[in-house]
């Protein structure tokens, strides 16, 4: 071995080899599912007219979603848009019949139930008459609604009647085919009658109704932030085109998100598609004041706002001159997180209500109603008193207990009919991400393992290709610091060195968690890795692959991490989760998701993709009690109280013992040297010295 060469090695310059970090293939279709054959019975030499009546759109002309801005731009100034008809003209197309609506819907995997309406029909379940089959318990039927799909994004001037100008913004923004849940939620969201009228409910009357309650499920990156601010931002318009104070902001939406990242995004995308119209979208920060009123009637925002932990400030509250200097806030849409908006609302000697919010949007709804933001939701759902306020929920994942507590909180109000969207199977990944899993075996397996994949030309067959960029999940955020510092000098100089690894978690200050996100959104930064923060919602459309490098703590959480690639339809993204021996007995969960989104995807079962059926059958299954504990303390990591074993490094036991050693011999010696001092300084203390 050569010593000197070793020594040497870091301050030779070489030449850096180019990094792959192109997206994977694009792809021209952002639906997710649109098998036209499915569930329609026909002939061999059957016309395929029908079949290509099920397909939305014109899906020979390449249309890249991925492309840059500027792009769009060009191709928008050389082409010709296509004349749309007039608004008050408002010509509606012939409305397909009931047959053919189920065929569509059927093919997009759209499913949607009446959940509740006090003028909905109740039919019983038929019992089985065959003796050896297990009768089930008769109870009430859901209906089940066949609403008008969407073909293509310019149906909603003809159609729906939308905005001219909020037409026009959708289309320079290049949004032309709707994905699944745009597809079957806008047509019920802005004109409920209307989306219905080839198949309408006995006795519903949704004309009767000022809209309806939504819960939408669907994948990831699907587009369900465009699929609720198109309906508010044209609900908005069109009230302002009624109304004779049209040019006031009056505070008529408020959108709830988990996270920060995620109220920004939402008012990112909310402002390209209200640019032009007047609609003033704003995101909820500290210190802001907006107009609200006590339960008394009087006016409040003129001397409220909210401090730096989101609650009234004392010199408000006393009514000092120095609140009213403060601007208040006018919007039509505010975005905000749960905590910020509660502690607003409800901090103080006085309690403030918003009774000119109609529509409460809830994004990732299943979170926002789980224990940790439960009381928080319903607390400012509570103060949003105005009769006709029309609710509506979105996420990737939903349980029987948040749609429970949806339809008890609907039931204390003159609600309207709540009808709910699932798109594919509930709680699945999209299928067009590749799933891997990997065993390590220890802590110092998983390193090895990242490391392969974040130098690719010494990687082997174990591990699949991924290219950058990609994120990195880990279970805390002492985890992502330690990952963070055992790789963020993997990558050469030449290609950009440490800044190219960064690490995103809640400790961060809110300047510092904007500045990754946007490095990270421009291509600066190449692996992110960060905690469950960005798990939900954020759109990253570059990201070619995530890394669990934490086991997640729940199928949902799995669902929602690898979420952050394959979005929109983007082919070519990978799903890629580490395992221990003390993962094993909590792999079940998130291995029946792998299997059940490559069913959805049509995948077989092959070599180095997928679960392997030897695998899925040696599985234990999951006791509740296990998965209480790995949702309450993490991975196994978590569990094992940060031992020495557990820690992120490239070290091994023997060194990491020997440092140990060596720090407990000096603290020792520290120790032992200032009690001799201290038991001599005592010594001289009691010695007084002779008289004189």
């Amino acid at each position: 071995m050569d010593v000197l060469k070793i020594l040497s090695r870091g301050t030779k310059k070489t030449a850096a080899k180019p990094v792959d970090i192109k997206p994977a293939p694009k792809q021209p279709n952002p639906q997710l599912y649109n098998d036209s054959t499915r569930g329609v019975k026909r002939k061999r030499n059957e016309d395929q007219s029908l079949l290509d009546a099920a397909a939305p759109g014109d899906a020979d002309e390449d249309v890249d979603f991925f492309a840059p801005k500027e792009s769009h731009k060009q191709k928008a100034r050389t082409q010709t848009p296509a004349p749309e008809p007039a608004r008050e003209k408002n010509v509606a197309l012939p409305a397909r019949d009931e047959e053919e609506v189920r065929q569509i819907l059927r093919s997009h995997r759209l499913k949607f139930t009446l959940l509740s309406s006090r003028d909905a029909p109740r039919t019983k379940v038929k019992k089985s008459k065959k003796k050896d089959s297990v009768k089930p318990k008769a109870k009430d039927a859901k209906p089940q609604l066949y609403p008008q799909p969407l073909n293509s994004f310019s149906e909603l001037r003809s159609i729906y009647n939308i905005s001219a100008r909020l037409g026009e913004n959708l289309a320079k923004q290049g949004y032309r085919i709707p994905t699944e849940v745009q597809l079957g939620s806008l047509p019920l969201l802005l004109d409920p009658k209307a989306a219905l009228r080839a198949s309408p409910v006995d006795g519903v009357d949704f004309g009767a109704y000022d809209g309806i309650d939504f819960l939408a499920v669907a994948p990831t990156g699907s587009g369900k932030t465009l699929a609720f601010l198109i309906p508010t931002i044209n609900r908005i318009l069109r009230r302002r085109a009624e109304s004779p104070e049209r040019k006031q902001h009056i505070l008529e939406a408020i959108i709830i998100a988990p996270t920060r990242e995620l109220a920004h995004q939402i008012v990112n995308e909310g402002r390209k598609l209200a640019q032009g119209t007047g609609v003033k979208i704003v995101g909820m920060k500290k210190g802001m004041r907006i107009p609200v009123e006590s339960q008394e009637g009087a006016d409040l925002s003129d001397n409220e706002s909210v401090d730096g932990d989101g609650s009234a400030s004392e010199d408000e509250e006393s009514g000092e001159p120095g609140s009213e200097t403060r601007p208040v806030t006018k919007a039509d849409i505010l975005v905000t997180t749960p905590l910020l908006l509660l502690n607003f609302l409800t901090k103080g000697s006085r309690r403030r209500i918003l009774p000119t919010v109609k529509s409460l949007i809830l994004d990732e709804a299943d979170v926002l109603l789980d224990a940790l933001f439960r009381d928080q939701t319903t607390g400012i759902w509570k103060l949003c008193t105005n009769e006709s306020l029309r609710l509506s929920c979105w996420s990737a994942t939903m349980d029987s207990s948040a749609e429970s507590l949806i339809s008890e909180q609907l039931k204390s109000r003159e609600a309207a009919p709540l009808i709910r969207l699932v798109v594919g199977l509930k709680d699945t990944a999209v299928p067009s991400i590749k799933h891997k899993l990997i065993y390590t075996a220890s802590e110092q397996g998983k390193l090895f393992s990242l490391r392969q994949l974040l130098h690719p030309s010494s990687s082997g067959d174990s591990v699949p290709e991924m290219k950058l960029p990609f994120l990195v999940f880990t279970q805390t955020i002492e985890r992502a610091t330690a990952l963070h510092n055992e790789l963020k000098f993997d990558i050469p100089i030449q290609a950009g060195g440490s800044d190219r690894i960064a690490a995103l978690h809640s400790s961060l200050s809110e300047n510092q968690r904007s500045s990754i996100v946007s490095k990270f959104r421009a291509g600066e930064i190449w692996v992110l890795i960060t905690t469950d923060l960005l798990m939900r919602g954020i759109d990253f459309r570059g990201v070619n692959g995530v890394i669990n490098y934490d086991i997640p703590a729940s199928a949902a959480a799995y669902v929602h991490r690898v979420g952050r690639t394959g979005r929109a339809g983007h082919e070519g993204g990978v799903a890629v989760t580490f395992y221990t021996n003390e993962d094993v007995p909590h792999l079940k969960s998130i291995a029946n998701v792998i299997a059940l989104s490559d069913k959805q995807a049509g995948r077989q079962e092959a070599d180095g993709e997928g679960v392997p059926r030897w695998l899925m059958d040696a599985l234990p299954r999951v006791a509740k009690e296990e998965k209480r504990k790995l949702k309450k303390h993490g991975g196994a990591e978590s569990r094992m109280g940060g031992k020495a074993t557990t820690k992120i490094t490239s070290k091994s036991s023997w060194e990491r013992r020997k440092e140990h050693n060596r720090r407990g011999a000096i603290e020792g010696s520290k120790r032992r040297k200032s009690q001799s001092q201290g038991a001599g300084a005592g010594e001289e203390s009691e010695w007084g010295g002779l008289d004189d």
